[in-house]
């Protein structure tokens, strides 16, 4: 059994201008190619995707960013609370604004929330994790996740964040 917890409740939670502060990524790993032919040896990208708790699609991990952490720690560590990934968190690939319907409150009562998201090359995934009794995780070719997405700002986040991020560091 894993020792990780996750973290839950608002105590810790950061908000600027009436957003809620939230941090996420979207991890991925290179898998070769089925392709027999040596000559074209390509490898291909898959990104990671766990089950909403709320309802159907998939999403990124992400979650509260809190005050005694980084943007990027709080990053790694929705990963490996709702995902069960390590890895290495290689860049931030943008914000994005998203209206949740789940998390309003005193301090954000319309739900708004930036999203800082980032890339996360997965290095070990995890056989106990936190949030794994209520998360499964599904690997995804690009096209595949832009399909199976839920929410339009993460398709947006996977589409111009993402795979232009790759593209310039290919």
């Amino acid at each position: 059994m894993s020792d990780l917890v996750a973290r839950t409740g608002r105590l810790q939670q950061r908000y600027e201008a009436g957003f809620r502060l939230v941090a996420g990524c979207i991890p991925f790993r290179y898998r070769n190619s089925n392709e027999e032919d040596d000559v074209n040896f390509e490898k291909v990208v898959e990104v990671l995707m766990i089950n909403s708790t709320s309802g159907p699609g998939l999403l990124f991990p992400k979650g509260g960013w809190e005050n005694d952490e980084t943007v990027e720690e709080a990053a790694v560590r929705e990963a490996i609370e709702e995902a069960g990934v390590r890895g290495d968190l290689l860049d931030f690939i943008g914000f994005y604004n998203f209206k949740s319907k789940t998390h309003q409150d005193e301090f954000s009562p319309e739900g708004l929330c930036k999203a800082a998201m980032f890339a996360l090359l997965v290095k070990e995934e995890l056989s106990s994790w936190p949030e794994q009794s209520t998360r499964m995780r599904h690997w995804l070719t690009i096209p595949e996740a832009l399909q199976s997405c839920r929410h339009e700002w993460m398709k947006d986040a996977l589409e111009n964040g993402f795979c232009e991020w790759l593209a310039q560091n290919k």
